[in-house]
């Protein structure tokens, strides 16, 4: 059953970190023009002459790409802090890159600094880089089987609420704006004391300050998360604490007798004896994990070569050629941001009745046909007036798509597929695999959509088809199965024998309870 316990620190790391990694992928689309304003006064101030138009365009480009850049330095950041430091201690110390790039964001108008923008974006992505591995990580190892599908939809969800707080935080009468900037001018002139507070008021707006708020979850993060246990697994087979695991999975579970969940980790600590703590290496060249690292490197390239970013791209000027006015469209992004939350929401009730599976084939599915219809409404809204609607119903259908499956799922199974001493190394080449198709992507799409126009989503089509195919054949179904039976499901497909200790199962650590037993019974 869900706990509060379980249900606090599912909430607090997800608000912590998961919602920052959404929050910092949209946060700097509508505030960009007066952004690119501030890079170019700021020039102009320190040199005397305008900035140049290609030197602007990299810039600019540079504060874009520099979040992706800074999520691929955060993942290969995962497998030695988690082994060191633990999950919840990982996720302590990451709030501290937030904590300093928030500082950094809102300062820079002050400082008359763009650099530090771009310096931030960096720091910003190490951190959801570590967040979008580490979480997933923590409350999976955290859940009971039949919850870790639903608790591990959580972090996902609260990206895409972070996206749509950015999105409706980013409009233009709340803070996506430059007013600060325009009232700071004005304020420069009066006398010192002669600033009101409604002046301060206003100062306090605009752009750095929407930039600045990310700080205030990792705050909360890292003031609360303290008072919640370790992870069990990571306490009882990397640090050997029986004691602290069983504390810990009392007060998670709410109940005392946690014998069960134990002896299931000492099997899987006795079947992994031999090989070891996986590096990222001996990941690669182990054949027992073999079809588990395939299947990890489809589903999170799959994940962001499936075309998401330029469906989000593509949506404003498709409502626009629909109709909707040019200052409305702002509202058409977070209607959009809103549907991608409650489908989400959706796959957090439904991934333990329907499964894995059947979310990422349905998902997968539904993209790839709406990619191929809206190539077709692209191409024919110019002749044919319906046309264009058709193209807002494929973008709707597309985000729905994504949000039930191939968004939420493959964190979710990357966390199942592996066993305690493989996990961290496979979180670390999934997480760069995500950010390096993520980086790809925001790279290629503009090449993409100027040589090949809409024809581009046949490429999405194709790799969503790809995709599908691929998990429709080799991924199975890992709903309510601890993580030993998952791993024996994947042993066969990898031909290998699960190495399963020969000890009968008497031979384990007895528990305390088991202890107090056969002392009574001797007596």
């Amino acid at each position: 059953k869900m706990t509060l316990p379980l249900a606090l620190v599912a909430l607090i790391s997800a608000f912590g970190s998961s919602f920052q990694y959404g929050y910092n992928v949209s946060v700097i689309n509508s505030p960009a023009p007066y952004m690119q304003d501030f890079y170019n006064s700021t020039y102009l101030e320190r040199t005397g002459v305008p900035m140049d138009r290609g030197f602007q365009t990299l810039l600019w480009s540079l504060t874009v790409s520099m979040f992706p850049l800074g999520g691929l330095f955060g993942s290969l950041l995962v497998w030695p802090m988690v082994n060191s430091c633990g999950r919840k201690g990982t996720l302590l110390i990451n709030n501290l890159f937030s904590i300093a790039a928030a500082i950094l964001m809102g300062t820079s108008e002050l400082a008359k600094s763009f650099e530090v923008i771009i310096l931030s974006r960096v720091l910003v992505g190490i951190f959801a880089g570590l967040a979008s591995n580490v979480v997933p990580m923590f409350l999976g190892e955290m859940s009971p089987k039949n919850l870790r599908g639903a608790v591990g939809v959580v972090p996902q969800l609260f990206i895409t609420i972070g996206i749509l707080a950015a999105q409706i935080l980013g409009l233009q009468g709340i803070l996506g704006n430059a007013r600060g900037k325009a009232v700071a001018r004005g304020l420069s002139g009066l006398p010192r004391g002669r600033i009101s507070l409604s002046d301060c008021c206003d100062l306090a707006a605009g752009w750095p300050v929407l930039l600045g708020l990310t700080g205030i979850p990792s705050l909360l993060q890292l003031l609360v998360l303290p008072f919640f246990p370790e992870s069990p697994r990571y306490l009882l087979i990397q640090r050997g604490s029986e004691e602290q695991a069983r504390t810990a999975l009392q007060r998670l579970r709410g109940w005392q007798d946690v014998d069960e969940e134990i002896q299931e980790m000492y099997q899987e600590d006795r079947s992994e004896k031999e090989e070891g703590q996986f590096s990222v290496l001996s990941l690669f060249t182990f054949r027992g994990l073999r079809w588990q690292l395939i299947s990890i490197i489809v589903m999170m390239a799959g994940q962001q070569l499936s075309g998401v970013n330029g469906v989000f791209y593509y949506a404003d000027r498709i409502f626009e050629s629909a109709g909707v006015h040019s200052s409305s469209i702002q509202y058409v992004t977070v209607s959009i941001g809103a549907i991608n939350v409650v489908m989400t929401l959706l796959a957090v009730f439904i991934v333990e009745s329907l499964g894995r599976r059947i979310l990422l084939l349905a998902g997968f599915v539904l993209c790839s046909a709406s990619c191929a219809v809206l190539t077709l409404a692209l191409n024919l809204q110019s002749s044919v007036s319906w046309m264009s609607y058709l193209s807002i119903v494929c973008v709707i259908a597309y985000i729905i798509g994504h949000a039930i499956g191939p968004s939420p799922i493959p964190a979710v199974m990357i966390t199942e597929m592996f066993l305690q001493s493989s996990r961290p190394a496979a979180f670390m080449v999934g997480g760069s695999v995500h950010w390096l198709s993520n980086f790809t992507v925001g790279l290629l799409f503009l090449y993409m959509e100027a040589g090949l126009g809409p024809y581009s989503f046949l490429i999405f089509c194709a790799i969503c088809v790809a995709t599908l195919l691929y998990i429709f054949f080799i991924v199975p179904e890992t709903k309510n199965k601890t993580f030993m039976e998952i791993n024996r499901i994947m042993a066969k497909r990898n031909k290998v024998e699960v190495q399963e200790s020969q000890e009968p199962k008497d031979s384990y650590p007895l528990s305390r309870q088991e202890e107090k037993k056969s002392l009574s019974s001797t007596e």
